[in-house]
């Protein structure tokens, strides 16, 4: 949320150490859904170019003596560029020195937190950080354009055997799914056929993981915030190839304090030397890329 005023040590207090702040990207990986789904890669801060397959080989078969059929494979490049996501706390001095409550303990799960729904709502909606604006990345998943409605079908295994059957017939793959934390209640429930669950959450994989783990249709699924659009359209969830999917980061996340910058609180620049306050800002570089969004389908629901 936007800053009104500093914090005072009548709200908490703490103080982020420098060796947290490899933890603190560490945490935001494991809170963001598509950090989790997606293959991870090495990201330069000139970013980096990923080999997409164009065209494959093929063969043929010929008869004695015959003419032996030739072919090519084709190969392209996708550019990922690093992108910089940052965020402010300011605290008094009093707060830094009190640390009530362990405040500064709660800000770091806090910044990790915001930082994974940030990078979740550019990837998949190319929305910014609080659900509003574009986000940062050239391509995204909602530029797919195979959806499927939850709750139209029969049964909600229905519906996602028809998310599955969109991607076969375009001879795509699924091979793990993305849920907003609103589709649990839809799903815990369900079953195939055969009054099997199709959902098998699996809590005990990691449990101070923002993104829950599961499995649904045997295949990992992992469930979260910043899943879903905010505003306007009803996706709750993806279905699809996450190998098409790839990202990175440069350094982890950095950080820095200071006492005598200016920092914008309430809509105004605000001297934190002559305010005896405490900024601590976080920074991070992050890169996406989806190398086919037609491997990935939208799973709404209007309701």
């Amino acid at each position: 949320m936007a800053i009104t005023a500093a914090s005072q040590t009548s709200e908490f207090g703490g103080f982020i150490r420098p060796e947290r702040a490899a933890a603190i990207f560490d945490e935001a990986a494991r809170a963001s859904v598509v950090q989790r789904l997606g293959r991870q890669i090495p990201l330069g801060a000139s970013g980096v170019e990923i080999p997409i397959v164009t065209g494959k080989m093929s063969a043929g078969w010929v008869s004695e003596a015959g003419q032996k059929p030739a072919s090519k494979g084709g190969l392209g490049l996708l550019t990922m560029a690093p992108k910089k996501l940052a965020s402010i706390a300011v605290v008094s001095a009093e707060v830094v020195r009190a640390n009530p409550g362990g405040y500064i303990d709660q800000l770091r799960g806090q910044i990790a937190e915001a930082f994974a729904i940030a990078f979740d709502y550019a990837a998949l909606h190319d929305l910014g950080p609080d659900g509003t604006g574009t986000g940062p990345f050239t391509t995204y998943l909602d530029q797919t354009t195979k959806s499927v409605e939850i709750g139209t079908g029969t049964t909600i295994h229905n519906d996602f055997t028809a998310a599955l059957g969109l991607l076969v017939a375009d001879g795509k793959k699924l091979n793990g799914f993305a849920l907003n934390d609103t589709m649990e209640p839809l799903i815990l429930d369900a079953v195939d056929g055969n009054d099997r669950p199709i959902y098998i959450d699996t809590p005990l994989a990691e449990t101070t993981s923002a993104a829950r783990p599961g499995r649904l249709l045997g295949r990992p699924s992992f469930m979260g915030e910043g899943v879903a659009t905010p505003t306007g359209t009803s996706v709750i969830g993806y279905a699809g190839d996450w190998s098409k999917v790839a990202w990175g980061n440069v350094g982890g996340i950095t950080y820095d304090v200071s006492t005598q910058a200016t920092v914008t609180i309430n809509g105004a620049l605000t001297s934190l030397w002559e305010h005896n306050l405490v900024a601590i800002r976080a920074e991070a570089e992050y890169g996406f890329i989806c190398g086919d969004v037609a491997s990935f389908v939208k799973l709404t629901n209007a309701a």
